[in-house]
């Protein structure tokens, strides 16, 4: 089967709730019939329809959930000669890995320590 081909132009028409169409890393969506189930309502949609949304759906951090429900959306794609250069995007995550000794020592040291500072002050005033 072959897929839909269409030009930025064609879909720079398509910017109503009647027809929202736009672009995401070269791939064609018709969310029209999306619009009313969106979680960030219709106005975002319709706001892009039209152009290429690509970065605006990065900025959001959409869940996994998210992109594969876009799948049902697919119309086609950017034809080749207007086709944008996609960066593979990688999820990068930080070890925070803490070691369970030093977080222990660490949590009951400062309620020690404050508390011999405050008997000690305790015995000098009153004692």
């Amino acid at each position: 089967m072959t897929v839909r081909q269409f030009t930025r132009e064609e879909v720079s028409k398509w910017t109503t709730r009647e027809e929202a169409v736009f672009i995401i890393d070269n791939v064609v969506y018709d969310v029209t019939k999306f619009l009313d189930e969106h979680p960030g309502g219709h106005e975002v949609l319709v706001n892009v329809a039209g152009k290429d949304a690509s970065e605006d759906f990065d900025d959001v951090g959409h869940s996994l959930d998210a992109k594969e429900l876009m799948k049902k959306y697919v119309v086609g794609e950017v034809v080749e000669s207007e086709r944008r250069h996609v960066q593979k995007r990688q999820i990068s995550w930080e070890d925070t890995k803490v070691d369970s000794d030093s977080s222990f020592t660490s949590s009951w040291k400062f309620p020690v320590l404050l508390g011999i500072v405050v008997t000690l002050l305790y015995t000098y005033l009153f004692g």
